[in-house]
C-alpha cells in the first residue's frame, strides 16, 4: 500500500510540474511587425504569453480525452464564437500546417516551448512556415464543426509530443490528467 501511495504522489508531482511548465514556459515573440492584421488584445499578463484565439473563453465542450490513445474522445475544447470571426494565434510560434484536412480547414502552430496548438474549422490566412506572434490573425472561423451542432465554435487542441493536453491550461484553467508510471499497468501491492 505504501508503494501505491508513493507512486501516486510521484505521479501527482510529475503531472503538476508538467502542467506548470506548459503554462509558464516563456515564449519569446519576435520583435517585428506582423504580416497580418492584429485583431486581438495583447496577452493578459496573468496568463503569460497565451490568450484566447476568439476573444472570450466561452467553453462549449470540455477536454475529454479517451483512457487509451486509440479510443474515441474529445482531444481539445470547443469555444463559442461567431462565423467568419478572425481566429488568432494563442501564442507565438511557427505555422506547421495550414490547409484542408478531412473536409475542414485546419491551422497548427508549433511554439518555442514544445507545445503545438491546432485550430479548426478555419479558413487559413497563413501558410506553413510562417512565423506568427501571439494575437496575430491566422484564419477566419467557419461554421459546422461536428461537436457544436447548431452553433459556431472553434475547436482548439493542444499537444506536447504525442500527448494531448487540456488547452484551458494555457489560460490558467483546465484539468491535469494523471498517467500511470511507464512500465506499470496497474497498482502493485
Amino acid at each position: 500500500m505504501r508503494q501505491l501511495h508513493t507512486a501516486m504522489a510521484i505521479s501527482l508531482i510529475t503531472a503538476s510540474l508538467l502542467a506548470a511548465a506548459a503554462i509558464a514556459a516563456p515564449t519569446i515573440a519576435r520583435a517585428e511587425a506582423p504580416a497580418l492584421e492584429q485583431t486581438a488584445p495583447p496577452p493578459d499578463p496573468a496568463h503569460g504569453p497565451w490568450h484566447s484565439p476568439v476573444g472570450t473563453l466561452d467553453l462549449l465542450t470540455r477536454f475529454d480525452p479517451p483512457p487509451e490513445p486509440w479510443l474515441a474522445g474529445h482531444r481539445g475544447v470547443d469555444l463559442a464564437a461567431g462565423t467568419d470571426l478572425p481566429v488568432t494565434a494563442a501564442g507565438a510560434g511557427t505555422v506547421v500546417f495550414a490547409d484542408e484536412l478531412a473536409g475542414r480547414g485546419v491551422v497548427s502552430i508549433v511554439h518555442d516551448n514544445g507545445l503545438r496548438t491546432t485550430y479548426e474549422p478555419v479558413e487559413p490566412l497563413v501558410t506553413a512556415g510562417t512565423t506568427v506572434t501571439a494575437g496575430q490573425t491566422i484564419g477566419r472561423l467557419q461554421p459546422d464543426h461536428a461537436s457544436c451542432p447548431g452553433q459556431t465554435c472553434l475547436h482548439l487542441g493542444l499537444k506536447r509530443g504525442p500527448l494531448y493536453l487540456d488547452p484551458m491550461l494555457l489560460f490558467g484553467a483546465g484539468k491535469v490528467r494523471l498517467l500511470p508510471r511507464p512500465g506499470r499497468t496497474e497498482a502493485q501491492p
